[in-house]
Protein backbone atom coordinates (compact mmCIF):
# COMPACT_ATOMS: atom_id res chain seq x y z
CA UNK A 1 0.00 0.00 0.00
CA UNK A 2 1.38 3.42 -0.75
CA UNK A 3 1.37 6.69 1.27
CA UNK A 4 1.11 9.41 -0.02
CA UNK A 5 4.10 11.97 0.70
CA UNK A 6 3.71 15.76 1.66
CA UNK A 7 4.94 17.52 -1.09
CA UNK A 8 6.48 21.31 -0.48
CA UNK A 9 5.61 24.11 -2.67
CA UNK A 10 8.93 26.01 -3.18
CA UNK A 11 7.84 29.20 -1.72
CA UNK A 12 7.17 27.69 1.28
CA UNK A 13 10.81 26.79 1.27
CA UNK A 14 12.25 29.70 0.92
CA UNK A 15 10.14 31.45 3.81
CA UNK A 16 11.19 28.67 6.54
CA UNK A 17 15.15 29.85 5.39
CA UNK A 18 14.72 33.55 5.15
CA UNK A 19 13.25 33.12 9.37
CA UNK A 20 16.27 31.16 10.01
CA UNK A 21 18.91 33.18 8.26
CA UNK A 22 17.22 36.82 10.17
CA UNK A 23 17.37 34.64 13.03
CA UNK A 24 20.86 33.54 13.48
CA UNK A 25 21.68 37.33 11.88
CA UNK A 26 19.47 38.69 15.00
CA UNK A 27 21.19 36.36 17.15
CA UNK A 28 24.65 37.52 16.03
CA UNK A 29 23.58 40.88 16.47
CA UNK A 30 22.93 40.45 20.06
CA UNK A 31 25.94 38.18 21.03
CA UNK A 32 28.06 41.38 19.30
CA UNK A 33 26.82 43.57 21.65
CA UNK A 34 26.64 41.98 24.31
CA UNK A 35 30.48 41.17 23.34
CA UNK A 36 31.25 45.13 22.61
CA UNK A 37 29.57 46.42 25.93
CA UNK A 38 31.69 43.78 27.88
CA UNK A 39 34.78 44.86 26.10
CA UNK A 40 33.65 48.76 26.75
CA UNK A 41 32.79 48.06 30.72
CA UNK A 42 36.20 46.68 30.92
CA UNK A 43 38.01 49.59 29.03
CA UNK A 44 36.79 51.69 31.18
CA UNK A 45 37.12 49.94 34.46
CA UNK A 46 40.84 49.77 33.59
CA UNK A 47 41.00 53.69 32.31
CA UNK A 48 39.13 54.67 35.64
CA UNK A 49 41.67 52.45 37.71
CA UNK A 50 44.86 53.86 35.85
CA UNK A 51 43.17 57.35 36.25
CA UNK A 52 42.53 56.26 40.49
CA UNK A 53 46.34 56.26 40.51
CA UNK A 54 47.66 59.75 40.20
CA UNK A 55 51.23 60.10 38.11
CA UNK A 56 53.91 61.80 40.69
CA UNK A 57 57.61 62.63 40.17
CA UNK A 58 59.69 62.03 43.25
CA UNK A 59 63.47 63.48 44.21
CA UNK A 60 65.56 63.17 47.03
CA UNK A 61 66.29 65.67 50.14
CA UNK A 62 70.32 67.32 49.39
CA UNK A 63 72.85 68.88 51.18
CA UNK A 64 72.22 72.80 52.42
CA UNK A 65 74.38 75.62 50.19
CA UNK A 66 77.63 76.11 51.94
CA UNK A 67 76.72 79.48 51.14
CA UNK A 68 73.46 81.48 51.87
CA UNK A 69 72.15 84.54 50.58
CA UNK A 70 69.61 87.00 52.31
CA UNK A 71 68.56 89.90 50.17
CA UNK A 72 66.51 92.63 51.81
CA UNK A 73 65.52 96.14 50.73
CA UNK A 74 67.53 98.65 52.43
CA UNK A 75 67.73 102.95 52.24
CA UNK A 76 70.81 105.16 52.66
CA UNK A 77 71.76 108.19 54.69
CA UNK A 78 74.63 110.44 54.85
CA UNK A 79 77.40 110.07 57.47
CA UNK A 80 76.48 113.44 59.02
CA UNK A 81 73.03 115.63 58.16
CA UNK A 82 72.93 118.84 59.66
CA UNK A 83 69.75 121.21 58.93
CA UNK A 84 70.91 124.55 59.60
CA UNK A 85 68.56 127.38 61.04
CA UNK A 86 68.79 130.85 61.93
CA UNK A 87 69.74 132.37 65.11
CA UNK A 88 68.72 135.74 64.53
CA UNK A 89 66.01 137.53 63.39
CA UNK A 90 66.60 139.34 60.35
CA UNK A 91 66.23 139.11 56.15
CA UNK A 92 68.29 136.86 54.37
CA UNK A 93 70.88 139.43 52.74
CA UNK A 94 72.87 137.42 50.50
CA UNK A 95 72.94 133.38 49.74
CA UNK A 96 76.20 131.79 48.76
CA UNK A 97 75.50 128.50 47.92
CA UNK A 98 73.11 126.47 46.09
CA UNK A 99 72.41 122.98 45.48
CA UNK A 100 74.87 120.15 45.36
CA UNK A 101 77.67 122.64 46.11
CA UNK A 102 80.42 120.78 47.91
CA UNK A 103 81.44 122.83 51.03
CA UNK A 104 84.27 123.21 53.37
CA UNK A 105 83.68 123.64 57.20
CA UNK A 106 83.39 127.17 58.13
CA UNK A 107 81.91 127.87 54.24
CA UNK A 108 80.21 131.35 54.14
CA UNK A 109 76.57 130.00 53.11
CA UNK A 110 74.52 132.98 53.42
CA UNK A 111 74.20 136.60 55.56
CA UNK A 112 71.16 137.90 57.17
CA UNK A 113 70.85 141.54 57.96
CA UNK A 114 70.01 142.23 61.59
CA UNK A 115 69.73 145.73 62.62
CA UNK A 116 67.97 144.66 65.66
CA UNK A 117 70.58 142.54 66.68
CA UNK A 118 73.01 145.66 66.01
CA UNK A 119 71.67 148.50 67.89
CA UNK A 120 71.64 145.29 70.97
CA UNK A 121 74.96 144.83 70.51
CA UNK A 122 76.12 148.62 70.41
CA UNK A 123 73.56 149.10 73.46
CA UNK A 124 75.36 146.25 75.32
CA UNK A 125 78.84 147.85 74.36
CA UNK A 126 77.39 151.22 76.04
CA UNK A 127 76.29 149.19 79.23
CA UNK A 128 79.42 148.10 79.55
CA UNK A 129 81.27 151.18 79.17
CA UNK A 130 78.66 152.76 81.82
CA UNK A 131 79.53 149.97 84.25
CA UNK A 132 83.04 150.36 84.06
CA UNK A 133 83.35 153.89 84.89
CA UNK A 134 80.74 153.51 87.88
CA UNK A 135 82.85 150.49 88.74
CA UNK A 136 86.19 152.85 88.73
CA UNK A 137 84.77 155.61 90.46
CA UNK A 138 83.51 153.01 93.34
CA UNK A 139 86.72 151.67 93.80
CA UNK A 140 88.62 155.51 93.95
CA UNK A 141 85.93 155.98 96.96
CA UNK A 142 86.07 152.58 98.56
CA UNK A 143 89.81 153.28 98.64
CA UNK A 144 89.79 156.37 100.13
CA UNK A 145 87.35 155.42 102.96
CA UNK A 146 89.63 152.33 103.70
CA UNK A 147 92.25 154.84 104.66
CA UNK A 148 90.61 156.78 106.79
CA UNK A 149 89.46 153.52 108.85
CA UNK A 150 90.22 153.76 112.61
CA UNK A 151 89.89 157.43 112.60
CA UNK A 152 87.16 159.42 114.17
CA UNK A 153 86.96 161.21 110.67
CA UNK A 154 84.31 158.30 109.59
CA UNK A 155 82.78 155.54 110.90
CA UNK A 156 84.13 151.75 110.65
CA UNK A 157 80.33 150.89 109.07
CA UNK A 158 80.53 153.74 106.53
CA UNK A 159 83.95 152.36 105.30
CA UNK A 160 82.44 148.83 105.09
CA UNK A 161 79.38 150.02 102.98
CA UNK A 162 81.98 151.81 100.48
CA UNK A 163 83.57 148.14 99.97
CA UNK A 164 80.44 146.52 99.49
CA UNK A 165 79.70 149.10 97.07
CA UNK A 166 82.37 148.92 95.32
CA UNK A 167 82.28 144.79 94.82
CA UNK A 168 79.05 145.12 93.56
CA UNK A 169 80.18 147.76 90.72
CA UNK A 170 82.79 145.13 90.00
CA UNK A 171 79.75 142.45 89.48
CA UNK A 172 77.85 144.85 87.03
CA UNK A 173 80.54 144.96 85.23
CA UNK A 174 80.87 141.26 84.63
CA UNK A 175 77.65 140.90 84.14
CA UNK A 176 77.83 144.01 81.10
CA UNK A 177 80.68 142.03 79.67
CA UNK A 178 78.72 139.04 79.50
CA UNK A 179 75.95 140.77 78.15
CA UNK A 180 78.44 141.89 75.26
CA UNK A 181 79.51 138.58 74.36
CA UNK A 182 75.85 136.79 74.11
CA UNK A 183 74.93 139.74 71.30
CA UNK A 184 78.72 139.11 69.76
CA UNK A 185 77.56 135.86 69.21
CA UNK A 186 74.73 136.46 67.96
CA UNK A 187 76.41 139.31 65.50
CA UNK A 188 78.46 136.21 64.17
CA UNK A 189 75.31 133.95 63.52
CA UNK A 190 74.50 136.50 60.63
CA UNK A 191 76.66 134.74 58.61
CA UNK A 192 75.69 131.30 58.43
CA UNK A 193 78.47 128.60 57.63
CA UNK A 194 78.64 124.90 57.26
CA UNK A 195 79.35 122.73 60.20
CA UNK A 196 81.23 120.38 58.31
CA UNK A 197 82.58 119.59 54.80
CA UNK A 198 80.08 118.42 52.76
CA UNK A 199 77.13 118.80 50.27
CA UNK A 200 74.19 121.40 50.24
CA UNK A 201 71.17 119.09 49.64
CA UNK A 202 68.53 121.62 50.25
CA UNK A 203 68.45 125.45 49.82
CA UNK A 204 64.85 126.80 51.75
CA UNK A 205 65.98 130.51 51.64
CA UNK A 206 66.27 133.16 49.05
CA UNK A 207 67.66 137.24 49.43
CA UNK A 208 64.49 139.18 51.03
CA UNK A 209 63.23 136.62 53.11
CA UNK A 210 62.72 136.76 56.48
CA UNK A 211 63.91 134.24 58.81
CA UNK A 212 63.07 133.94 62.97
CA UNK A 213 65.82 132.34 64.96
CA UNK A 214 65.72 128.02 66.36
CA UNK A 215 66.17 129.21 69.73
CA UNK A 216 69.47 131.49 69.55
CA UNK A 217 66.99 134.79 69.95
CA UNK A 218 64.66 134.78 72.96
CA UNK A 219 63.23 137.88 72.50
CA UNK A 220 62.01 136.79 69.29
CA UNK A 221 58.44 134.95 68.00
CA UNK A 222 57.76 132.67 65.83
CA UNK A 223 58.55 129.60 64.33
CA UNK A 224 62.20 128.98 62.50
CA UNK A 225 62.27 127.54 58.92
CA UNK A 226 65.43 125.61 57.86
CA UNK A 227 67.44 127.48 55.82
CA UNK A 228 70.16 124.92 54.27
CA UNK A 229 70.65 121.30 54.79
CA UNK A 230 74.40 119.89 54.59
CA UNK A 231 74.96 116.40 54.29
CA UNK A 232 78.75 114.61 54.38
CA UNK A 233 78.93 112.17 51.53
CA UNK A 234 82.50 110.92 52.48
CA UNK A 235 80.93 107.43 53.85
CA UNK A 236 77.05 106.54 53.49
CA UNK A 237 75.03 104.59 56.25
CA UNK A 238 72.74 101.91 55.33
CA UNK A 239 70.00 101.22 56.79
CA UNK A 240 68.52 97.71 56.70
CA UNK A 241 65.34 96.13 58.64
CA UNK A 242 66.53 92.22 59.09
CA UNK A 243 63.53 89.94 59.82
CA UNK A 244 63.98 88.25 63.41
CA UNK A 245 64.54 84.73 61.57
CA UNK A 246 67.70 86.04 60.05
CA UNK A 247 69.31 87.63 62.91
CA UNK A 248 71.70 84.94 64.11
CA UNK A 249 73.59 86.73 61.11
CA UNK A 250 74.59 89.78 62.31
CA UNK A 251 78.10 89.07 63.97
CA UNK A 252 81.14 91.51 63.23
CA UNK A 253 82.69 91.30 59.83
CA UNK A 254 79.94 90.61 57.83
CA UNK A 255 79.91 92.33 54.62
CA UNK A 256 77.22 92.91 52.64
CA UNK A 257 76.56 93.55 48.39
CA UNK A 258 74.04 96.28 47.91
CA UNK A 259 73.31 97.89 44.04
CA UNK A 260 70.88 101.45 43.57
CA UNK A 261 68.30 101.42 40.48
CA UNK A 262 70.70 104.29 39.09
CA UNK A 263 73.48 101.94 38.46
CA UNK A 264 72.00 98.83 37.34
CA UNK A 265 74.74 96.07 36.85
CA UNK A 266 77.03 97.72 39.53
CA UNK A 267 77.84 96.43 42.92
CA UNK A 268 78.83 97.85 45.93
CA UNK A 269 80.40 97.03 49.19
CA UNK A 270 79.21 97.69 52.74
CA UNK A 271 80.37 96.32 56.26
CA UNK A 272 78.32 95.68 59.60
CA UNK A 273 78.67 98.55 61.84
CA UNK A 274 75.66 98.47 64.60
CA UNK A 275 72.26 96.91 65.44
CA UNK A 276 70.01 98.01 67.42
CA UNK A 277 69.68 94.99 69.36
CA UNK A 278 66.25 95.03 69.86
CA UNK A 279 63.47 94.27 67.32
CA UNK A 280 60.35 96.10 66.31
CA UNK A 281 56.75 94.52 67.84
CA UNK A 282 54.96 95.73 65.12
CA UNK A 283 57.63 94.42 62.17
CA UNK A 284 59.71 92.08 64.03
CA UNK A 285 62.89 92.85 62.31
CA UNK A 286 65.77 94.81 63.72
CA UNK A 287 67.61 97.92 62.46
CA UNK A 288 71.02 97.20 61.43
CA UNK A 289 73.53 100.06 60.25
CA UNK A 290 75.88 99.25 57.63
CA UNK A 291 78.74 101.35 56.51
CA UNK A 292 80.07 102.20 52.44
CA UNK A 293 83.08 104.29 51.25
CA UNK A 294 81.73 106.53 49.19
CA UNK A 295 84.82 108.43 46.92
CA UNK A 296 83.22 109.06 44.06
CA UNK A 297 80.33 110.62 45.76
CA UNK A 298 78.42 108.09 43.44
CA UNK A 299 76.37 107.42 46.56
CA UNK A 300 73.16 110.02 47.42
CA UNK A 301 71.50 110.30 50.61
CA UNK A 302 68.06 109.03 50.50
CA UNK A 303 68.81 106.05 47.88
CA UNK A 304 67.03 103.18 48.09
CA UNK A 305 69.01 99.99 47.82
CA UNK A 306 68.98 96.42 47.71
CA UNK A 307 71.10 94.82 50.27
CA UNK A 308 72.30 90.90 49.99
CA UNK A 309 73.83 89.24 52.37
CA UNK A 310 76.03 85.83 52.05
CA UNK A 311 76.39 84.00 55.29
CA UNK A 312 78.14 80.39 55.24
CA UNK A 313 75.03 77.63 55.80
CA UNK A 314 75.40 74.36 57.63
CA UNK A 315 75.35 71.18 54.36
CA UNK A 316 74.58 68.76 56.97
CA UNK A 317 70.83 70.30 57.05
CA UNK A 318 68.83 68.67 54.29
CA UNK A 319 66.78 70.87 51.90
CA UNK A 320 63.70 70.16 49.99
CA UNK A 321 62.10 72.35 47.93
CA UNK A 322 58.91 74.50 48.81
CA UNK A 323 55.90 73.01 46.68
CA UNK A 324 57.12 69.66 48.55
CA UNK A 325 55.82 70.60 51.38
CA UNK A 326 51.76 69.54 52.61
CA UNK A 327 50.22 71.46 55.48
CA UNK A 328 47.45 69.61 57.37
CA UNK A 329 46.01 69.50 60.38
CA UNK A 330 49.23 67.50 61.93
CA UNK A 331 51.49 69.91 61.32
CA UNK A 332 53.86 70.41 57.94
CA UNK A 333 54.37 67.18 56.33
CA UNK A 334 56.26 65.49 53.20
CA UNK A 335 54.67 62.93 50.98
CA UNK A 336 57.18 59.54 51.06
CA UNK A 337 57.07 57.19 48.70
CA UNK A 338 57.95 53.59 49.62
CA UNK A 339 59.27 50.64 47.59
CA UNK A 340 56.03 49.48 46.78
CA UNK A 341 54.94 52.94 45.59
CA UNK A 342 52.60 53.75 48.14
CA UNK A 343 52.54 57.01 50.21
CA UNK A 344 53.59 58.21 53.77
CA UNK A 345 52.96 61.43 55.05
CA UNK A 346 55.85 62.24 57.52
CA UNK A 347 55.93 65.04 59.80
CA UNK A 348 59.10 67.18 59.61
CA UNK A 349 60.44 70.19 61.54
CA UNK A 350 61.73 73.30 59.21
CA UNK A 351 64.63 75.71 59.34
CA UNK A 352 65.17 78.46 57.62
CA UNK A 353 63.25 79.53 54.45
CA UNK A 354 66.53 79.62 51.42
CA UNK A 355 63.91 81.03 48.93
CA UNK A 356 62.89 78.28 46.81
CA UNK A 357 64.03 75.56 48.98
CA UNK A 358 63.88 75.11 52.96
CA UNK A 359 65.49 73.37 55.36
CA UNK A 360 64.60 70.45 57.14
CA UNK A 361 65.92 69.96 60.80
CA UNK A 362 64.41 66.53 61.37
CA UNK A 363 61.65 64.25 60.12
CA UNK A 364 63.62 63.67 56.92
CA UNK A 365 66.89 60.93 56.15
CA UNK A 366 69.10 61.48 52.72
CA UNK A 367 67.79 58.26 51.45
CA UNK A 368 64.07 59.23 51.39
CA UNK A 369 62.03 60.29 48.47
CA UNK A 370 59.30 61.72 48.18
CA UNK A 371 56.88 63.36 45.95
CA UNK A 372 57.42 66.74 44.11
CA UNK A 373 54.48 68.53 43.98
CA UNK A 374 51.67 66.57 46.15
CA UNK A 375 48.32 67.29 45.58
CA UNK A 376 45.93 69.18 48.32
CA UNK A 377 44.16 65.57 48.24
CA UNK A 378 46.71 62.87 48.52
CA UNK A 379 46.50 60.32 51.25
CA UNK A 380 48.51 58.12 53.48
CA UNK A 381 48.86 54.90 52.22
CA UNK A 382 47.70 55.81 48.36
CA UNK A 383 49.22 54.46 45.52
CA UNK A 384 51.33 55.93 43.01
CA UNK A 385 52.27 55.70 39.66
CA UNK A 386 56.15 57.10 40.01
CA UNK A 387 56.83 59.02 36.22
CA UNK A 388 59.45 60.93 35.00
CA UNK A 389 57.88 63.83 33.62
CA UNK A 390 54.22 65.11 34.52
CA UNK A 391 53.26 68.13 32.03
CA UNK A 392 53.05 70.81 34.62
CA UNK A 393 55.33 69.84 37.15
CA UNK A 394 58.47 71.51 37.40
CA UNK A 395 61.62 70.12 38.83
CA UNK A 396 63.64 72.13 41.11
CA UNK A 397 66.89 71.40 39.99
CA UNK A 398 68.82 73.35 42.91
CA UNK A 399 67.97 70.80 45.49
CA UNK A 400 68.58 67.51 43.66
CA UNK A 401 67.71 65.21 40.65
CA UNK A 402 65.08 62.63 40.59
CA UNK A 403 65.91 59.79 42.48
CA UNK A 404 65.01 56.57 40.31
CA UNK A 405 62.33 54.77 41.59
CA UNK A 406 62.57 50.87 42.14
CA UNK A 407 61.58 48.75 38.20
CA UNK A 408 61.43 52.22 36.43
CA UNK A 409 63.46 52.54 33.28
CA UNK A 410 66.25 55.14 32.89
CA UNK A 411 65.30 58.18 31.47
CA UNK A 412 67.24 57.57 28.46
CA UNK A 413 64.97 55.12 28.20
CA UNK A 414 61.48 57.12 27.96
CA UNK A 415 61.39 60.66 25.55
CA UNK A 416 60.71 64.29 27.02
CA UNK A 417 57.79 64.23 28.50
CA UNK A 418 57.95 60.67 29.95
CA UNK A 419 56.27 58.09 27.52
CA UNK A 420 58.07 54.61 26.89
CA UNK A 421 59.81 55.51 23.95
CA UNK A 422 59.25 50.96 23.11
Amino acid sequence: MNIPREVLVPSQSRAKWSVAIAAMILGGLVVLGIVQRHDSFVDLKAATDDEAVPQVQVMGPAPGPAMRSVTLPGNINAWYTAPIYAQVSGYVQKWYVDYGAFVKKGSLLATIDAPTVDQQYQGALADLAVAKTNSKLADVTATRWKALAGTEAVAQEDVDIKMANAAAKDAMVMAAEHNVERYHALEQFKSIVAPFDGVITSRDTDIGNYVNPAGGDVSSRGSADELFSVADVHEMRLFVSVPQDYAGMLKPGLDAIFTVPQYPGREFHAKLLTTANAFDPRTRTVVTELVADNPDHLLWPGTYATVTFKVPSDRNILVVPEQALVFREQGMQVALVDSHDRVHLQNVMLGLNLGQNVQVISGLKPTDRFVVNPSAGILDGQKVDIVNGVPGIAQTVAVAQPVQAAGQKKPADADPAGRDSK
